[in-house]
């Protein structure tokens, strides 16, 4: 009985060093704890299951990964292959024009190049002056042959284009001719789209050395038509003007000369 008595004391004396004074005891509810495992568990689940998402995606990439390397196996790797021919392309493509537009070609026609203009020989230029019979020296009127200057501009302009789309042409046709020949012996499927691209390119820029050419044509000939509409236009204003100049001397003559009405009458002695 007494050895009871003294475990008994030995324990509220451990419990009064273990607690502080004036200390609540801890009310244990199993419903709240149990609550608590089982949202731990399922936040648990939820990591669980996210983790299995990104090793599910992870395992879709290396597929990927495997099916773009079987596809280069296959097809090959576009961004290897450089056809020679795409240098050429990008600097015929990045070539300014040489043909100018009409309105350039307008602005920068001078009546001096018209009188002077000898064609390397094929015509015999006027001059800007001449010589009368009496030996007098007569400067030209510059006006006339500013128009002619402007055709002339034209003309030249064509030339410039003809000569520098047939070079181009020449160029072109040899870089088709390659890329053809390289096309015969290609091996894998890109290195075929490639140069299928690169033909197509050369195809534009070879039909464009046409158009350059047609637009210089029609700006010489719709310079020479508009020449001609001018020179017409002129011929009607001289026309009229001449009119106008007849009619006023006639009426200026007749109230300077008055005619009679009356017969003469001679003296008959």
């Amino acid at each position: 009985m007494k050895t009871h008595q003294a475990q008994l004391v030995a324990v509220l004396a451990f419990a009064g060093l273990a607690f502080p004074a004036h200390a609540q005891w801890t009310v244990y509810d199993p419903a709240v704890h149990t609550q608590q495992i089982v949202g731990t568990a399922q936040q648990i689940a939820k990591f669980v299951q996210i983790i299995g998402h990104q090793v599910s995606q992870i395992e879709q990439l290396k597929d990927q990964v495997k099916t773009l390397h079987h596809y280069v196996d296959l097809f090959g790797d576009p961004a290897s292959i450089e056809p020679e021919s795409i240098g050429v392309l990008t600097a015929d493509l990045g070539k300014p024009e040489v043909g100018q537009t009409l309105g350039e070609l307008q602005a920068a026609a001078e009546a001096q190049d018209a009188m002077l203009e000898s064609a390397h020989g094929l015509y015999r230029a006027v001059g800007e002056t001449f010589s009368t019979p009496g030996g007098e020296i007569v400067h030209r009127r510059t006006e006339p042959y500013r128009a002619i200057g402007a055709v002339q501009q034209t003309a030249a302009n064509f030339l410039g284009v003809v000569d520098d789309a047939a070079a181009r042409r020449v160029t072109l046709k040899n870089e088709l001719v390659k890329t053809t020949e390289a096309l015969k012996s290609a091996e894998t499927d890109a290195e075929v789209q490639k140069l299928t691209g690169v033909l197509v390119g050369l195809g534009s820029a070879l039909e464009s050395t046409d158009h350059e050419v047609a637009q210089a044509s029609a700006s010489a000939l719709v310079q020479d038509i508009a020449n001609r509409a001018d020179a017409q236009r002129q011929v009607e204003a001289k026309k009229e003007q001449q009119h106008a100049e007849f009619h006023e001397a006639v009426v200026r003559y007749g109230q300077t000369f008055r005619l009679l009405n009356q017969a003469t009458r001679f003296p008959t002695r």
